[in-house]
C-alpha cells in the first residue's frame, strides 16, 4: 500500500541516488546484488545482538532495492536483473525470519505461519504479474495490495526492536500477508476474467 500511494513523496531522494550511482558507472543488477548483501548483513547484525543496527541496514538496502529499479527504467532494463532482484528481495525476508527464529525460537510457529503467508501472497503476484496484459512502470504487472514491502519493512522493524512484541508482531504481519494475498487473488480473478 505504501510503494504504491507513497511512493510519490520518497522518489526524489531514490531519482537522485539512481542518477548519481549511474553517472559514477554502477549498473542497477550491481546495486541490485549490493542491497542483497546489505540485506543479508541485516540479519547477521540482529543474531549477533545488535538489532538498531540491523534496522538501519534493513532500510538501507530497502533504499538500494528501489534504487536499482529506478537505475534499471533510465538504461536498458534486463528481464535477468528483475529475476535478480525478486528473488534477492525474498533472500532478505527469509533471512530475516530465519535469523529471528534463531534469537527467539519461541515464536518458530508464528514465523512459519509467516513463512507461508508470504509464499502464497508472492505465488498470486508472481504469477498473475507473469499471465497479466497490463503492465506498468516495472517490467511486469505490479499488484498493490495491503502489504507491500515498505510495511514489510516497518513490521520487521518492530519484531526486530520490540523482542516483547515479536510473537504477536509476527502474527500480525501473517495475518497482513495473508489478507495481501486474498486481495491479489480477488483482483486476478477480476483482471483474467
Amino acid at each position: 500500500m505504501l510503494d504504491t500511494h507513497a511512493r510519490k513523496f520518497v522518489q526524489p531522494p531514490i531519482n537522485h541516488t539512481a542518477h548519481w550511482l549511474l553517472k559514477k558507472g554502477f549498473t542497477a543488477d550491481q546495486i541490485t546484488i549490493t542491497a542483497l548483501f546489505i540485506g543479508l548483513g541485516t540479519s547477521i547484525l540482529y543474531v549477533m545482538g545488535f538489532p538498531v543496527l540491523a534496522v538501519v541496514f534493513l532500510w538501507l538496502s530497502g533504499f538500494l532495492d528501489a534504487v536499482d529499479g529506478t537505475m534499471a527504467r533510465h538504461t536498458k532494463t534486463s528481464p535477468f536483473g528483475t529475476v535478480m532482484d525478486i528473488t534477492f528481495d525474498r533472500i532478505v525476508e527469509v533471512s530475516m525470519i530465519i535469523a529471528i527464529a534463531y534469537v527467539h525460537p519461541e515464536v518458530m510457529w508464528p514465523l512459519l505461519l509467516l513463512s507461508v503467508s508470504i509464499v502464497i501472497s508472492m505465488t498470486i503476484f508472481l504469477v498473475v504479474g507473469s499471465v497479466s496484459e497490463k503492465s506498468g512502470v516495472k517490467s511486469f504487472y505490479y499488484q498493490a495490495g495491503l502489504a507491500e514491502r515498505t510495511e514489510g519493512f516497518v513490521l520487521f522493524s518492530i519484531m526486530l526492536l520490540f523482542p516483547s512484541l515479536v510473537y504477536w508482531s509476527t502474527l500480525l504481519f501473517f495475518a497482513v500477508e495473508l489478507f495481501t494475498g486474498a486481495q491479489r487473488f480477488m483482483e486476478a480473478r477480476r483482471i483474467l476474467k
